[in-house]
């Protein structure tokens, strides 16, 4: 297995697909680090040579922001977001959605599992 970023990348997938499982970097970015690096996108991790390997590392090192990194910075801005008191913070800090989608109906992951309210019972005379 080849390590990029701190991650281990499966030999048997193309570079276009393998490089997804580092966080950060999708199928488009994927695309363009291999083009800049001028790797055939089909070609298979395990046939890479040593110095496609470095010349993938330095890219990602110097343009991209990744795992650790980009974790990190988006636990800043959601944190900025809730001590600034904005609705954005205020729906993280109450985990509810924050971009505007309805909750009577769905919005299970954000909520999480249900919780059951009884009805109030009606006082007897």
């Amino acid at each position: 297995m080849a390590r990029i970023a701190g991650v281990d990348i499966p030999d048997k997938k193309r570079g276009e697909i393998a490089l997804t499982y580092i966080y950060g970097i999708g199928r488009n970015t994927a695309r363009t680090i291999l083009e800049k690096a001028n790797i055939d996108l089909s070609k298979k991790i395990s046939q890479w040579s040593d110095d496609e390997m470095n010349a993938v590392r330095n890219i990602i090192a110097a343009e991209y922001r990744v795992e650790g990194q980009l974790r990190s910075e988006i636990q800043l801005s959601i944190k900025r977001l809730m001590d600034i008191g904005c609705y954005r913070g205020i729906r993280h800090r109450k985990g509810l959605p924050v971009r505007g989608q309805k909750t009577k109906n769905n919005s299970r992951t954000r909520k999480g599992k249900r919780k059951t309210v009884a009805n109030k019972k009606k006082a007897t005379k």
